[in-house]
């Protein structure tokens, strides 16, 4: 197995793991947390903001990322079938970091300055669980179609490639014998 195989390998993993996150937010916990007394849901989202920040997220989320940055370059650079899947598979992570980075975390962080029980707290949930959940089911969508994208261009890099015009008679191929 090659070095760029192996890596790719890896990266999808790593953003498999985080399509998996963003689908069980967008499926499950926040139409659950909006459920909640508005007060309840935003304190319970502010706890899950502070848990998500552990060591194992952080790597995974970040590692992914920089295992993109190869990738892009190798799509760009080598000669192979499936360079342009690894180009397109890498920026796909790289659009559901900058949904992340330039949605989901301001908000999370803006929902953290306030009491979720007093009247601004309330209000900033009802526009919070909104904005937030379409930014993330964006990068969810994003993740896995990176994911589609990687699996491509690593079936791509398996296949044989055939070695000029292929012969009219299977049995004209060296060292195939017909049968009797």
């Amino acid at each position: 197995m090659t070095a760029t195989k192996i890596l790719t390998l890896i990266t999808l993993t790593g953003i498999a793991l985080m399509a998996g996150l963003f689908f069980g937010y967008g499926n499950s916990v926040m139409p659950s947390l909006e459920q909640l007394p508005a007060g309840q849901g935003a304190a319970a989202m502010n706890l899950m903001n502070v848990a998500i920040y552990n060591p194992l997220f952080l790597m995974i989320f970040t590692v992914t990322g920089l295992a993109c940055l190869p990738l892009i370059l190798l799509g760009f650079v080598q000669r192979h079938p499936g360079r342009w899947w690894l180009l397109a598979g890498s920026l796909l992570y790289f659009v559901a970091g900058m949904i992340t980075m330039s949605i989901n975390v301001p908000l999370n962080d803006q929902l953290a300055t306030l009491d979720p029980y007093s009247p601004e707290g309330l209000a900033e949930w009802t526009s919070f669980a909104g904005a937030w959940s379409t930014a993330n089911n964006l990068r969810a969508i994003a993740c896995t179609l990176s994911v589609i994208t990687l699996g491509v261009a690593l079936a791509s890099s398996t296949r044989p490639r055939p070695v000029g015009p292929l012969p009219a008679n299977p049995y004209q191929y060296p060292g195939t014998v017909p049968p009797r």
